[in-house]
């Protein structure tokens, strides 16, 4: 009686929900960003300065920068702090995400988690992942969506 043994289709692809998509690649034409998420000080720089800086340059020295704005801003140090510490947390995170996807995905094929019958499916939904990931109207649509829920916050 000869057993046999059921082996995957083939391995998963390079299941990546970082690498791609309209921002990455605006971020690698910019060389903020490279093949393999290199390149982390210069965005922790680039997204720290865009988004904090101009407030700090809004509330010491713009059109509206009377005495009690100025001192609210300058002594909420906490906020500051905090801000400061998560926007890097969340970049770097990336990092991490990117690093942990593959094996995972591999894991799923050798564990056998994934029935040998269902493993087209399985690759049918990878497929859909990247293209949902490289969508140019959803990133611009999430884009509108969290401008519009900071206006009110």
């Amino acid at each position: 009686m000869a057993t046999t043994q059921i082996t995957p289709l083939e391995d998963p692809p390079d299941f990546s929900i970082v690498l791609g998509g309209p921002l990455y690649q605006l971020l690698r034409r910019a060389r903020m960003e490279g093949d393999h998420l290199e390149l982390l000080y210069r965005r922790l720089i680039l997204f720290a300065g865009i988004t904090w800086l101009p407030l700090f340059l809004l509330a010491t020295v713009g059109p509206f920068a009377g005495s009690a704005g100025r001192l609210a801003f300058l002594r909420d140090i906490e906020v500051h702090a905090r801000f400061l510490v998560a926007l890097p947390a969340l970049i770097a995170a990336e990092l991490l995400v990117h690093s942990r996807m593959l094996p995972v995905a591999r894991r799923f094929v050798e564990r056998r988690l994934i029935p040998l019958e269902e493993m087209p499916r399985f690759y049918r939904v990878v497929e859909s992942a990247f293209r949902l990931r490289n969508s140019i109207p959803l990133e611009i649509g999430l884009f509108i969506a969290l401008s519009s829920a900071r206006l009110y916050v």
